[in-house]
């Protein structure tokens, strides 16, 4: 019985250093994966520019000073302080997307690495003569260590690749295009307007608002201005917090698993119950 189970362990050990020796030629995995790697830049570079859009407006507008005159008595309001959260929030959006960007140009050249025909002719070459040890009983481990490392390089980037933006795809794109689009809005503002806050108005932006009441000397109650821009400020901040738990989820914590199943799945392949002693 234990001869049976043995013989079978060592059987599927064979078949499934098959199955990655075929998947090491084949171009189609590479491919997809190379294409998600680019989704995935533009998507940072894309957030990465709004980040720093936002970052630069909202620099300006803390030296802006708004004067308004509810009841005929003059205020003067000062941006700077109430803006210094959101900056630092967008600095910090900034430097992660950067992070980001960087992270799937690696990707990219690992991805171009790992699909180098030496290192699936290695792969391929490794795993014959493994598998021709392993049925006879002989395998040692070093050469198990060996295909483990080469299985590691050869498929660890486009496995990570492909699940992360399996994840991304299936849990995070709604979440990703629904703030990433408030903040290209956003961006598009400020761009035009200096102060990076537009949510307020539909068509006169926020901002223009602001400076159209101060030149005709509307009647505003400061108070009620200072809740309205807190507010906003909150949904800016969501929005930018939203885009950074995809990026950290699609570029850390997924990743990181993945890896951690690759190597459990190919470790259990390679050092089995089953792996003989050697």
């Amino acid at each position: 019985m234990e001869r049976s189970a043995s013989v079978f362990g060592r059987l599927v050990a064979i078949v499934l250093v098959g199955v990655a020796i075929a998947c090491a030629w084949l171009p189609s995995i590479q491919d997809r994966a190379n294409q998600q790697v680019d989704d995935g830049l533009k998507r940072a570079v894309v957030s990465f520019a709004a980040a720093k859009t936002l970052n630069a407006a909202i620099s300006v507008a803390q030296g802006t000073e708004l004067a308004f005159q509810p009841v005929g008595v003059g205020v003067t309001v000062t941006l700077g302080q109430a803006l210094d959260p959101l900056n630092d929030l967008a600095e910090q959006f900034a430097t992660l997307m950067l992070t980001a960007s960087v992270a799937f140009g690696v990707q990219k050249v690992l991805l171009a690495i790992g699909a180098h025909w030496l290192v699936s002719a290695a792969v391929t070459g490794v795993a014959f003569v493994w598998a021709l040890l392993w049925w006879r009983g002989r395998a040692p481990r070093w050469l198990s260590r060996v295909l483990l490392v080469l299985i590691v390089v050869r498929f660890a980037i486009p496995v990570i690749t492909v699940g992360s933006d399996w994840v991304f795809q299936n849990f995070l794109a709604s979440n990703y295009e629904q703030a990433q689009g408030a903040l290209d809005k956003i961006s598009m503002t400020a761009s035009s307007t200096g102060v990076p806050l537009p949510e307020k108005a539909k068509d006169e932006g926020f901002w223009e608002k602001i400076k159209r009441w101060t030149e005709v000397g509307e009647k505003l109650d400061p108070r009620a201005w200072i809740s309205d821009l807190e507010g906003t400020l909150g949904r800016v901040a969501d929005h930018i917090v939203d885009v950074m738990v995809v990026f950290v989820m699609q570029t850390i914590i997924v990743p990181l698993f993945l890896l951690w199943v690759l190597l459990k799945t190919a470790g259990g392949m390679v050092f089995g119950r089953t792996s003989p002693a050697a």
